[in-house]
């Protein structure tokens, strides 16, 4: 936790004009985090989420000129499917990131053998342990719930997951509306990081991100814990149209 004293980091407001926008300035900001990081340390580390919100700024992110080899990337929350299966965030990542420039980063899988992501957790967790952390970017987005990784609102053992003080960990969460059981870093991990950006679009997801700025209960909208908590610098960035602009 922050030190006592010390300044309470800063929550930033980004805004693109539309989604090719962001796309391009996100991955800029991502690839300048880990080339200084890599000035520093031996490597770096990156942890990503899937949906189609990150898949442009994945192709953007991929094409910088980075020492990719000593880049390691997990995910923030998978899908306990078959890394072949279309939903598995997995697939996203190896298709849509890990190319190009960035094919030949490292990437940690959370998904295992385990019949469950409760059986699996411990596995995830230790493999994700090894990576270099703090992590250095952390990316979430955010659901029309206000839920962030796979932490839902309702969600069995969310209460715990949400737990800053709790040991950082890899937590099983079913959601109640969402199909597929997943397995997600819960809050005490996502606050061993650096940075963590958030990147939304659209209306629809302002109004969300408007609603868990005011007050209310953390479980309610989980993303607020995240919002709300003093350790770590989060950068929200946000386009009024997830779309390219068009031009005539």
């Amino acid at each position: 936790m922050g030190m006592p004293g010390a300044t309470k980091p800063e929550l930033r407001l980004l805004r693109s004009a539309d989604g090719a926008a962001q796309a391009e300035q996100l991955a800029a900001a991502i690839a300048a985090e880990l080339a200084a990081a890599l000035t520093r340390r031996a490597s770096a580390s990156l942890v990503v989420s899937g949906g189609r919100t990150p898949q442009a700024m994945f192709a953007h992110l991929a094409r910088h000129a980075l020492d990719w080899q000593r880049v390691q990337v997990t995910l923030a929350d998978e899908r306990w499917v078959a890394p072949t299966d279309p939903a598995s965030n997995e697939a996203l990542v190896r298709n849509a990131l890990l190319r190009e420039r960035a094919a030949c980063a490292q990437f940690i899988p959370i998904k295992n053998d385990a019949a469950t992501p409760a059986d699996g957790a411990n596995a995830a967790w230790r493999a994700i342990k090894a990576m270099p952390q703090p992590f250095d970017v952390i990316v979430l987005g955010m659901g029309d719930d206000g839920h962030t990784a796979s932490l839902f609102p309702g969600g069995a053992g969310l209460a715990a997951a949400l737990d800053a003080d709790a040991p950082p960990g890899c937590v099983a969460m079913q959601p109640l509306a969402a199909p597929h059981a997943r397995l997600s870093l819960n809050l005490a991990a996502l606050l061993r990081s650096r940075r963590i950006c958030i990147q939304i679009s659209g209306a629809g997801k302002w109004a969300v991100y408007q609603q868990a700025l005011a007050d209310g209960p953390v479980a309610e909208m989980p993303v607020r814990a995240v919002l709300r908590q003093g350790v770590v610098p989060v950068d929200v960035y946000w386009c009024p149209d997830p779309s390219p602009a068009k031009t005539s």
